[in-house]
């Protein structure tokens, strides 16, 4: 294992083995926990052998916050929450700051984010990375668009301020760490009128069915989703449970705006591969969908059942045993829509077991040049990393989204090709260039910047 060499009044850190939420790619690297933008820029300034990159909550399936052989900034230390301003409707924070944390304080304010991703778990500095999207992405897009600023230390320039027309915020957006360490940001806030939100929830018996039904009411509501049984037999294949939900009304003088905690059930750790079979699977969604009303209208959500359903239940990935899962996500222009059945049926044929998934809608893109969402639809799958034919299978799919006009996300990827990814990010030289500039002795490296061809 090589060393990481350090000035003088930078920080130690100790060999960790690191893996994403996928559980699929783990690597060894130094981790380092730096407590201020000027240790960070310190460490890149010392030329870590074998680079480094940030790392926030590991919430990427794949393996962006790796970096085998070198170090691995762990940021979750510079999370303070340094201003909120109702009046103004920004907050400013660090990047290591988690959505949970900073939701709740915003509520304690009146206040809440436009747009969050789908586990409160994330740090603002990955989701400033992933430019994560939330739910409601065709009515305020992803979260670049919720950005003021953002300060990003980069290796040949240090501390950097990025306003959203700059060449650096657009790079940084979606660039998976790439450009330069997010350090703290400048976020726009909305007020909170209602914790609480009211949902119609309709079931429909087929994947074409909820797509119509998505597209009919995009504007009468905030926030759209649809769940996918793709374990269904015969004509049941692809039925769906539609969600549609908007904010509720706004409470009054005594309102209550606290936001819900995650749930306390944890799977515990060790759990057997064999436990998630596809029998046990399958009697899970006919008990999930059964349980789905036909048609409720004005239903409340709470903030966990509307935006961070899985949250309910702590390290969930570990019900896929040691092996670990592949989330493959992928959106598609709306003129291809018939792409996604193409490539759920090409899965299908292949056998593979296709446990969870959920479809939303895109609309305008946030101009990162390597945002993952552009107008159309978005098919998220998870699915076992064990299950036999699946990278087979799979470089079959991502030629399917090549030829639509699609692309996948990069912050659920753990095994798309360099040829695929340029094919499918028409920005990818620019990002090259402006990398070039930004880290000219490449020291932002990563295990996903290896495999993709976009670092040492």
């Amino acid at each position: 294992m090589s060393s990481v060499e350090l000035k003088p009044r930078a920080i130690s850190g100790q060999v960790r083995l690191l893996s994403g939420w996928g559980r699929t790619l783990p690597s060894r690297a130094r981790v380092l926990r730096p407590t201020s933008e000027e240790q960070v820029a310190e460490l890149l300034a010392s030329g870590c052998v074998g680079g480094a990159i940030a790392r926030g909550a590991g919430r990427s399936y794949g393996d962006p916050a790796q970096n085998a052989g070198g170090a691995v900034l762990d940021m979750t230390a510079m999370s303070a929450i340094e201003a909120l301003d109702p009046q103004l409707g920004e907050a400013h924070v660090q990047a290591g700051v988690s959505f949970e944390r900073l939701l709740q304080e915003l509520a304690a304010n009146g206040m809440t984010l436009p747009v969050v991703p789908g586990t409160r778990h994330l740090t603002v500095g990955g989701a400033i990375a992933s430019d994560v999207h939330g739910k409601n992405h065709p009515v305020a897009g992803s979260f670049a668009a919720q950005l003021c600023e953002m300060t990003v230390c980069t290796p040949g320039e240090g501390p950097q301020r990025a306003l959203p027309e700059t060449d650096l915020f657009r790079a940084t957006a979606g660039g998976m760490g790439l450009t330069g360490v997010v350090t703290s940001a400048r976020l726009r806030t909305i007020p909170l009128r209602n914790p609480m939100a009211v949902a119609d929830i309709d079931r429909v018996a087929s994947l074409e069915e909820a797509m119509a039904l998505m597209s009919s009411c995009e504007r009468a509501y905030t926030h759209t989703i649809a769940w996918l049984d793709l374990m269904a037999p015969g004509r049941h294949f692809a039925r769906a449970v539609v969600t549609r939900s908007s904010e509720g009304p706004e409470q009054g003088p005594e309102r209550d705006l606290r936001m819900p905690r995650a749930g306390r059930l944890t799977v515990p750790a060790g759990v057997p591969s064999g436990l998630l079979a596809p029998g046990v699977v399958r009697a899970f969604n006919e008990a999930l969908w059964l349980r789905a009303p036909r048609s409720a209208r004005g239903r409340l959500l709470d903030a966990g059942e509307q935006l961070f359903p899985l949250d309910k239940v702590a390290d969930w990935n570990r019900v896929y045993g040691r092996e670990g899962l592949i989330q493959y996500q992928f959106v598609v222009p709306p003129q291809q829509d018939g792409t996604v059945r193409s490539v759920l049926e090409l899965l299908r044929g292949a056998g593979l077991p296709m446990y969870l998934a959920v479809i939303k809608r895109f609309g305008s893109p946030s101009g990162g040049m390597l945002s993952f969402p552009v107008p159309g639809w978005t098919l998220a799958v998870d699915m076992p990393a064990c299950a036999p034919g699946l990278s087979r299978a799979l470089a079959r799919a991502d030629e399917l989204v090549a030829t639509a006009g699609g692309r996948l996300y990069l912050a659920k990827d753990a095994r798309m090709s360099a040829q695929t990814l340029q094919a499918t990010y028409p920005s990818l030289p620019s990002f090259r260039e402006l990398r070039a500039r930004l880290d000219p002795h490449d020291v932002l490296r990563s295990d996903m910047g290896r495999r993709l061809g976009l670092s040492r």
